[in-house]
């Protein structure tokens, strides 16, 4: 996949903390939504293959809690959502609402590879109490842990941008 240049082009101010927070917000219950979506298919596959006798057997013996065909399916799906989101537009639909946009710091879209770096350290900077996301109070260029590692950056559009 080659790197294109978004549209609005401009040098856009950081993002905030809040605004960040809170699309992150928005996209976790989108995510939550697709990962049900997928794990109700999981599930029926399951039912297809096995009977439904099997599965309410597996189910009340707490059978699928670690499944680790489900715990992979949920990997994809969560790494799938967020690069192609990212990859494609710069935006996620939490993004979108928020007016913000995930870029190379010259205004391109990025790679697979530097979503790949973001979403880790992402997970990473959650771990750590949040400490990575904190990290851009302290930043002079106001970035987080997991914009540093990527080479990238989070800016604020203009009002009017999705407008037709």
């Amino acid at each position: 996949m080659t790197v294109k240049q978004l549209s609005p082009k401009g040098d856009f101010p950081s993002c905030g903390l809040i605004r960040r927070l809170a699309a992150a917000g928005y996209d976790l219950l989108l995510l939550l939504a697709v990962l049900m979506v997928a794990t109700f298919a999981y599930l029926g596959i399951y039912i297809g293959i096995y009977g439904e006798a099997t599965a309410h057997q597996q189910a009340d013996a707490g059978g699928f809690i670690g499944d680790h065909l489900l715990s992979v399916i949920i990997i994809i799906v969560t790494t799938g959502f967020y690069l192609l989101f990212w990859t494609k537009k710069g935006q996620t639909l939490g993004m979108q609402a928020w007016r913000i946009r995930l870029q190379q710091p010259n205004g391109l879209s990025i790679t697979r590879t530097q979503a790949l770096i973001r979403l880790l350290v992402c997970q990473l900077s959650w771990l750590c109490a949040g400490l990575g996301f904190f990290w851009q109070l302290v930043d002079k260029q106001s970035r987080t842990w997991h914009d540093i590692a990527s080479n990238t950056q989070l800016v604020v559009l203009p009002k009017g941008t999705f407008k037709k």
